[in-house]
């Protein structure tokens, strides 16, 4: 496996099926024990190496985004749960992960926007968009209740 295509698959997560979004996003879960700080560095590390992976990848294949390239989901899942406390729960984890797949998959408003641009920055976009949209429904809750165990 090439250093793209293994950045890109993270590691070959990407190539499990079904569903291998659901398992990019599922993949970087545990994460979150590092706290908001580090899950927002490793996002923008995700997000630098997988345009620089699917930008190689696209230079060889011009295809669409192919559905086996899952750094995408784990950059924006990352982002959705870098909104979650410092000592995160088990709920917490679930409503971000299920909201992030949520509006990766059904791709509403500005999230279809991103995922109709092109190359490597728009096959990244779309859940960059979507994982800061959740990230900001999740502080928004916080806000509004800061009771809610999240």
């Amino acid at each position: 496996m090439t250093t793209p295509r293994f950045v890109a698959t993270m590691g070959g997560i990407g190539l499990m099926r079904p569903a291998p979004g659901t398992w990019g996003s599922a993949l970087v879960l545990p994460l979150v024990l590092l706290g908001p700080i580090p899950c927002l560095l490793i996002a923008a590390a995700l997000t630098l190496a997988g345009t620089w992976a699917v930008g190689r990848l696209l230079a060889t294949d011009r295809g669409a985004d192919p559905g086996w390239v899952v750094v995408d989901e784990g950059a924006g899942q990352l982002l959705a749960l870098a909104a979650l406390s410092t000592e995160p729960t088990g709920w917490g984890v679930i409503l971000a992960f299920l909201l992030f797949r949520l509006f990766d998959v059904y791709k509403p408003g500005p999230v279809g926007w991103a995922d109709r641009q092109h190359g490597a920055f728009g096959v990244m976009l779309d859940d960059i968009v979507a994982g800061a949209i959740v990230a900001g429904l999740i502080l928004l809750l916080r806000l509004t209740w800061p009771e809610l165990p999240l």
